[in-house]
């Protein structure tokens, strides 16, 4: 089991694991250990997640989340399996910690009276400016 959150609790029947070999650098070691890790959980199907942490969760995998609705995360910045795993399974928790937090309403709040008049003084005191770049008029002497 994965713990999330205190409501929030992941069965391992919902994760499934695949292990293959690491891209990049690590020698002969990179060539013979399958120590990078695809956690993958299916997240559409999960009687864990409530809706809404669902629709969050979406928007915030990204392209992480594949057509059947299933978080894919893959992992291979250590030369061991074991860790491999376990960071998967930290970001894959994160990101469901950062999809249970409802994000906040922004209040609409209204301009106050002195920001209109500095608004509209700043407005005035350049379009004087502006009006001063014109033709100068010689003078007829």
């Amino acid at each position: 089991m994965l713990y999330i959150t205190d409501q929030i609790v992941l069965e391992e029947w919902e994760l499934s694991e695949s292990f293959t070999r690491a891209q990049g650098p690590g020698g002969q070691n990179v060539n013979k250990v399958s120590s990078a890790v695809e956690l993958r959980f299916e997240a559409e199907r999960s009687p864990n997640l409530p809706d809404p942490v669902k629709r969050r969760l979406q928007r915030l995998a990204g392209r992480r989340w594949t057509s059947d609705g299933a978080i894919v995360i893959l992992s291979q910045e250590t030369r061991s399996q074991v860790r491999n795993r376990e960071l998967a399974r930290e970001r894959l928790a994160d990101l469901i910690r950062r999809a249970s937090v409802a994000p906040r309403r922004r209040i609409a709040t209204r301009p106050t009276l002195a920001s209109k008049r500095r608004r509209l003084q700043s407005k005035t005191q350049r379009g004087q400016v502006k009006a001063l770049r014109g033709r100068v008029e010689e003078s007829g002497e």
